[in-house]
């Protein structure tokens, strides 16, 4: 009996009103027959033992009568009302969880709900860790307010870029995290760097200033079979390598150690010129 009222409760779904109402007068109705199955076995005992007031047959009837009218009834407001008590903790509960997966600021998921996601992913898919520019250069000159607008905007930028097949995340700080799915790599390569390109071809409009950003990128591909953890750690040596090429760019973790050694010198570092940015990367790609 136990089981069957939490089956009710829970293919109710009882956080819609109407559901409520059904589960209400499914307890009521369950209520009454009950009573009525208590009442075809006492009440012969009761009519052979000489206890009852009338006939055999009209105390059932009057029986059913007041278990359909009270019985039913009483039952049935007892569990609106727990219906509702019930729907208010699920509402509660849902809210809970969205909050828990949930950035307050950015209104995007947390790293938490990420990680789940990206734990989800069976592949034919790449990630993409983005990171606003100097964020730090913004909040010293511009204030945090400033901070928190341009967080706001690169989050709207990226949800609107990205369709609802992927996965849009903010990591932490000025720290994004993107699943890009259901497209071919140069397709999805497409689409992260013109996103790129759009947030670098802007302003931000905050607090009477218009602020300029630019963010880097580094993408890993998720393949079937392979180790999150080891995408997540390519895709952060990609971002790596996108800051110490000067940023404002997007790095696929393909682009391996030809592409940080190359870069690298090209920009000039090198030798005593190379800064502790170029060092981690450097020393991520073995060189």
């Amino acid at each position: 009996m136990r089981n069957w009222i939490s089956l009710q409760a829970d293919f109710g779904d009882l956080q819609y009103r109407r559901n409520v109402y059904v589960f209400a007068l499914k307890m009521a109705f369950l209520a009454v027959i009950l009573s009525g199955v208590i009442i075809a076995l006492t009440m012969p005992s009761l009519d052979l033992l000489g206890l009852l007031p009338v006939t055999l047959a009209h105390a059932i009837g009057f029986s059913a009568i007041f278990s359909w009218l009270i019985g039913g009834t009483v039952s049935g407001m007892l569990s609106l009302f727990a219906g509702f008590a019930m729907r208010d903790l699920a509402l509660s509960r849902a809210e809970f969880e969205k909050l828990s997966r949930t950035d307050t600021l950015s209104g995007l998921l947390n790293r938490r709900a990420f990680a789940e996601a990206l734990e989800n992913i069976d592949g034919n898919a790449s990630l993409v860790i983005f990171d606003v520019d100097r964020f730090k250069t913004i909040n010293d000159r511009f204030g945090h307010g400033c901070g928190d607008a341009v967080i706001v905007a690169v989050s709207a930028m990226l949800t609107s870029a990205f369709d609802e097949v992927s996965v849009v995340a903010r990591l932490g700080g000025e720290e994004f995290g993107v699943i890009v799915s259901g497209e071919p790599l140069e397709a999805r390569m497409e689409r992260i760097e013109s996103v790129r390109a759009r947030i670098a071809g802007g302003a931000i409009r905050a607090e009477g200033h218009d602020i300029s950003i630019t963010v880097s990128g580094g993408v890993a591909d998720l393949v079937a079979e392979r180790n999150k953890q080891a995408v997540y750690a390519s895709a952060d040596r990609a971002l790596y390598l996108a800051k110490a090429l000067g940023r404002n760019r997007v790095v696929h973790e393909r682009e391996g150690l030809h592409h940080a050694w190359h870069g690298l010198v090209d920009n000039g570092v090198d030798g005593e010129n190379r800064g502790p940015e170029s060092d981690n990367v450097m020393q991520a790609y073995g060189i």
